[in-house]
């Protein structure tokens, strides 16, 4: 099974341009549910645009886990910080391998989705 994450696009573009390894979450799927990661880039992009394999999935207090993916982070320590502000605990999903796709797919066409999903959502 896959899981779909939606992800602003510049950091969409990040992912695929090979600059940001790590991507961040307060909250994440289950590794038993998911191999592959279907990403969708946000407003104003609104679209599927590509995918990844990833390696693992990191669960760490934030400032032990900036410590551990800074130099391939792909975002900056304020913008960590903020997005980790007053969380104990930390994820980072380690991208292995990425495929961006030469035409971008539509969550309703291609997926049956009505609406992105604010965390993750699991789809075939």
């Amino acid at each position: 099974m896959k899981v779909l994450l939606s992800i602003k696009p510049e950091y969409a573009e990040k992912i695929f341009e090979g600059t940001k390894k790590y991507e961040f979450r307060k909250r994440v799927f289950s590794i038993n549910q998911a191999n592959k990661v279907i990403v969708y880039a946000s407003s104003p992009v609104k679209k599927v645009v590509g995918e990844f394999i990833f390696e693992s999935i990191i669960e760490e207090k934030p400032e032990i886990l900036w410590n551990y993916t800074k130099k391939e982070a792909g975002i900056t320590k304020n913008f960590f910080d903020d997005y980790f502000r007053d969380k104990n605990t930390a994820y980072a999903i380690k991208i292995k391998t990425t495929r961006k796709y030469r035409t971008p797919l539509d969550l309703k066409n291609d997926f049956g989705l009505t609406y992105a999903p604010q965390s993750y959502v699991y789809v075939k």
